[in-house]
């Protein structure tokens, strides 16, 4: 037994390489991008800026119900990813050049790039993506609603 044992120790530790090096590349799948064509990646004080320059700001936040009740940007729309397409977003943003940004949970989420690009296919054009999200907005303690 020992000796079957020693024979497929160095076989098992090759699985395991192969494991670990699965698992990382699997993570990182669901990190969201750097950036995403046709919008402008911001903060959350970039954000703050955007709410004092145009009165007419759109947030779109792009996480399921079960994520927005833990909490969510004050103003925000409720508009997950899954039911986000042309005809969802029509009532919300009327205007195809209004200032919109999507946010969700943070790095990890991919639902609003998800969004972002629905609306940029959609014909949207003045788009910005939060990618730091709810995360980001809750970390330096900036107002929320429940």
């Amino acid at each position: 037994m020992i000796r079957l044992f020693l024979t497929l120790q160095p076989g098992a530790y090759f699985f395991l390489a192969l494991l670990l090096i699965s698992a990382t590349s699997h993570a990182d799948a669901y990190l969201s991008p750097d950036s995403i064509d046709g919008s402008t990646k911001i903060n959350s004080e970039a954000l703050i800026q955007l709410a004092r320059d145009h009165d007419d700001l759109v947030i779109i936040d792009s996480r399921i119900q079960s994520d927005r009740r833990q909490g969510y940007i004050t103003g925000s729309i409720s508009l997950p990813d899954t039911e986000t397409d042309c005809a969802s977003l029509f009532p919300v943003i009327d205007k195809k050049n209004t200032t919109t940004v999507f946010y969700c949970n943070g790095p990890k989420c991919r639902r609003s790039d998800r969004a972002v690009v629905i609306a940029r296919d959609c014909g949207y054009t003045n788009l910005y993506w939060f990618r730091g999200g709810f995360e980001e907005w809750k970390d330096k303690n900036y107002l929320i609603s429940k």
